[in-house]
């Protein structure tokens, strides 16, 4: 997979491959979706320096970028949600860190947060990821995650967890 040089050659010389690999973050050989949420961090500091209403249109657009990244990337290398295809990682990343507050102990917890719920994959996110396919199956389980990582980060952020 993230050995496969021809594989390489194809996400880094293809646009809608490298984004829907994060920037290549995905060609990791262990645990791409990690180091994909990994990516996302330095856009994730980028971002936040915006207002409120920015980042949400940032993280709308990532959103629906990604339904046509990961759909398309994945049509094209004849795998559905190939494990290198991190861009729903990215977006999932995005909405956890949704108003936030500031300091790297939150980025770490926001992080942690999301690939928990990311790799368990509660209900709803186990049937989405079973059952919906194309680039919004990709896209919708790591949406779910997200917004369950976002809640529990708030819960904890405001002292009611």
């Amino acid at each position: 997979m993230a050995n496969d040089p021809q594989l390489n050659k194809t996400v880094l010389s293809s646009p809608v491959h490298f984004l829907a690999f994060g920037f290549g973050s995905g060609l990791a050989p262990i645990a791409p979706g990690t180091f994909g949420t990994l990516a996302a961090v330095p856009l994730y500091l980028l971002i936040n320096q915006f207002s409120l209403a920015v980042y949400l249109l940032f993280v709308v657009l990532s959103i629906l970028v990604g339904f046509y990244l990961c759909g398309k990337s994945s049509e094209l290398l004849g795998v559905h949600d190939h494990s290198g295809i991190v861009w729903d990682e990215f977006a999932g990343f995005f909405i956890t860190m949704i108003a936030a507050p500031q300091g790297w102990q939150w980025i770490i917890l926001g992080f942690a947060l999301f690939r928990l719920f990311d790799i368990w994959k509660p209900y709803p996110i186990n049937l989405i990821d079973q059952k919906v396919s194309g680039g919004v199956g990709i896209m919708m389980d790591d949406v779910v995650a997200g917004i369950y990582a976002l809640l529990v980060l708030q819960l904890i952020a405001y002292g009611v967890a």
